[in-house]
């Protein structure tokens, strides 16, 4: 077992390990610490633990002290800095014509490195703007393509359902989002229905996954043969949360399917959620980051 201390970089981001060095912290405190970035200012995420030394990812650095009032003034003095460099850096982007959309910039605390993150639909040639940024700002520069989940991260904002974007607001890392997910939680595959503000598969979809594949267990799909009290049939609709079927009945099939709760079911044949090859070509984009 080591002793940890897990620092975040971002109000919504991935928590890092560090070694705290004898340092008895709390949630919320300001800290230096080293990164591959060089030298940045994190918040106490995940207060002093042990963890069993397969879960460290090795090495281990240390914290380097806890943030002092100068520390904190230099963090809000970057910031300002960070304001004017994008300002700067989106009218070399202008006079270069480059297509390209500049989202974010970031001072490493010791401003040994300025990152400037866009988004752009293809590959671009940024040497010269590069060569131009270093100029100006005497200091190494790095251009950071990121994806559109990315940026809805950075920004923030709204999503269809009113609330503050998912991303922005409690999850730390993106994780996969499949139309296969939309198809099994029984949601229509129209692009507007199913992608968030970013355009790409609503987040939402993944952290529901699990509660729907535990319904889906015990639910006889769309197309299933199915016994009911009165006779056999086929489920032509389902749903999952409420758990009633609509059966359309083998003895009367012109007549108006029936309701029947799964518990009043025995399943002769089960169906296969699929996705036909149309659907797949149609929504690929979505599952793109």
């Amino acid at each position: 077992m080591i002793e940890i201390v897990g620092i975040r970089f971002k109000d919504v981001g991935k928590i890092y390990y560090f070694d705290p060095d004898n340092h008895l912290l709390k949630k919320g405190d300001k800290v230096i610490v080293e990164t591959t970035r060089g030298v940045e200012c994190g918040e106490v995420a995940m207060e002093n633990r042990s963890l069993d030394n397969k879960e460290i990812i090795y090495p281990l650095k240390k914290i380097i002290r806890i943030a002092t009032d100068a520390d904190l003034q230099k963090v809000a003095e970057n910031k300002e800095k960070e304001k004017k460099a994008f300002e700067l850096c989106m009218e070399k982007i202008n006079q270069h014509n480059l297509v390209m959309k500049l989202v974010d910039v970031e001072y490493t605390f010791d401003n040994s490195k300025i990152l400037f993150y866009f988004t752009a639909d293809g590959r671009v040639d940024f040497r010269d703007l590069v060569k131009d940024l270093a100029y100006i700002f005497k200091t190494r520069i790095e251009l950071r393509q990121i994806g559109v989940r990315d940026e809805s991260k950075m920004i923030g904002g709204l999503g269809v359902c009113g609330r503050p974007f998912c991303c922005n607001s409690f999850l730390g890392e993106f994780q996969p989002v499949s139309i296969k997910m939309a198809k099994e939680q029984g949601m229509s595959l129209n692009p507007v229905k199913i992608s968030g503000t970013c355009g790409r598969l609503m987040c939402c979809l993944k952290y529901e996954q699990d509660a729907y594949t535990e319904l889906l267990k015990n639910t006889p799909k769309i197309g299933a043969i199915v016994n009911t009290p009165d006779g056999k049939g086929t489920v032509v609709d389902q749903n999952l949360i409420t758990g009633i079927l609509r059966v359309s009945l083998s003895k009367s099939p012109e007549a108006s399917p029936k309701n029947y709760n799964v518990s009043q079911v025995k399943v002769i044949k089960d169906a296969q959620i699929h996705l036909d090859k149309k659907e797949i070509e149609a929504l690929k984009d979505l599952e793109d980051k």
